[in-house]
């Protein structure tokens, strides 16, 4: 996959992690090589699994992270770091990522207690990252994992996501995109999308075309001259089966006409008779307005006459669970040749010490320690080592087919639309074993110095 080489913004980030930058850097710990993960706490409400997306996004921030001089100028002016040396901001003026990062491969599901990624690095090019890294891969996460359920739900007709209009920001709207294709959408509505990505593009008409004209029959017929054997009517405007009868006389080029209000299910059925009566009975239709996994699938099971879907707004934001418990926590630390672990112990909160890794077989996932020997499938791989890319990252269409054929592979009822029995997620012994020491060292008192 191309990597965009955009130079990333080392202000991108939360204060607390720039101010422990500096702390670590007086400190004397610049030099400390630190581990620290990416996991997933808890799954979204009535996800059986996640789909991985926005390693791209990660690997680009990585490559190209630095910090310009306007920048350490604006934090050299802010009253928390009126302390810090003036050989901390030069530190930031060279800073560069040299570090590794492993990671599982974008169209990969995971489950919960499982880790995503890992970086190992100088601690501070280790901490810096934690912000964007969470960012950058929850949120496209969450929209591959939606669009997974919502063609599910389609049962192999089209899915195209639409939710530009409704994301949070344009540029979420482009990333939202392509991982909606990720997750098995047909194509977007997004152009930029299309241009950046090659992802197939679709469209219609809004209403405000329709109602540009004096009748919905001239609207059809300049649209047909431009858009030919793309055309699809949007034929709701005013009344939806005279709509379909109209278009229905002009006859072809036509792929076929949407249905963006009302009650689908009857309306696809009457405007499919009509179609079929002016022999029209390869042309298509489309239903689009406030379509989420739960409607695409009662339509689809009540025998509605649709054969593709466009989906925005629940889409977009992933609305029915728009965040995911995600954690991105120091799990070990070499000081001076020492190998110390590291873990959060706090009620609800407990991390797991160590860098792992995580084998899946046909039945299971085992979450083990790096280095241990495991079967099946390790999922977390080499992408970064000491600060540069090892091979080009797979295509956006591998990563697709990746997801696609892996949902294939799991149980049926971790492909419903429900909570279902958990796929199972266990340690190994030498994990377990490193969580009970690292535990016991952590808990015996030990003196301030």
């Amino acid at each position: 996959m191309a990597l965009r080489h955009e130079t990333m913004n080392g202000l991108l980030t939360d204060l607390y992690e720039l101010t422990m930058a500096a702390g670590y850097f007086e400190a004397g710990k610049a030099a400390q090589r630190a581990t620290f993960e990416f996991a997933i706490r808890r799954l979204p409400p009535n996800r059986n699994f996640v789909i991985v997306a926005g390693l791209a996004e990660v690997v680009d921030y990585l490559l190209n992270l630095s910090f310009r001089t306007e920048e350490i100028e604006y934090l050299r002016g802010l009253p928390q770091f009126q302390n810090a040396s003036p050989e901390f901001f030069e530190y930031l003026r060279q800073f560069r990522f040299t570090g590794d990062l492993f990671a599982a491969p974008e169209g990969t599901p995971l489950f919960a207690g499982e880790p995503l990624l890992t970086i190992r690095a100088p601690i501070i090019e280790a901490q810096i990252p934690e912000t964007y890294v969470l960012s950058a891969i929850t949120f496209p996460t969450l929209i591959a994992t939606k669009a997974m359920r919502c063609v599910e739900a389609a049962e192999g007709r089209d899915v195209v996501e639409f939710g530009t209009r409704r994301a949070h920001t344009p540029e979420a709207g482009v990333i939202g995109a392509r991982a909606a294709y990720l997750g098995g959408c047909a194509g977007t509505s997004n152009a930029l999308a299309g241009f950046r990505y090659g992802i197939p593009v679709m469209g219609t008409a809004a209403h405000s075309w329709v109602m540009s004209f004096a009748g919905e029959a001239k609207a059809f017929r300049v649209l047909q001259r431009v858009l030919g054997p793309h055309t699809i009517q949007l034929i709701d405007t005013y009344n939806t089966v005279e709509g379909a009868r109209i278009a229905a006389r002009l006859g072809p080029p036509l792929w076929g006409v949407r249905l963006d209000s009302g009650d689908l299910l009857s309306l696809s059925r009457q405007v499919r008779a009509v179609l079929d009566e002016a022999g029209l009975h390869d042309t298509k239709i489309m239903a689009s307005g406030d379509l989420d996994e739960h409607r695409i699938r009662s339509l689809v099971r009540d025998g509605a006459f649709i054969d593709s879907f466009g989906v925005g707004t629940q889409l977009a934001t992933s609305a029915d669970a728009p965040a995911m418990s995600a954690i991105y926590k120091l799990v070990e630390l070499n000081v001076s040749g020492i190998q110390r672990f590291t873990s959060k112990l706090s009620d609800d909160k407990v991390s797991v010490p160590g860098a792992k890794q995580v084998f899946r077989d046909a039945a299971r996932d085992v979450v083990a320690r790096s280095g241990e020997c495991g079967k099946g499938e390790a999922l977390l791989r080499p992408v970064i080592l000491e600060g540069e890319l090892v091979e080009p990252l797979p295509g956006l269409e591998q990563a697709r087919c990746r997801a696609a054929e892996s949902v294939r592979k799991l149980p049926a009822p971790l492909r419903s639309l429900e909570a279902a029995e958990p796929w199972p997620v266990i340690y190994s012994r030498e994990l377990r074993e490193l969580i009970e020491q690292t535990r016991r060292n952590l808990t015996t008192c030990q003196p301030l110095s």
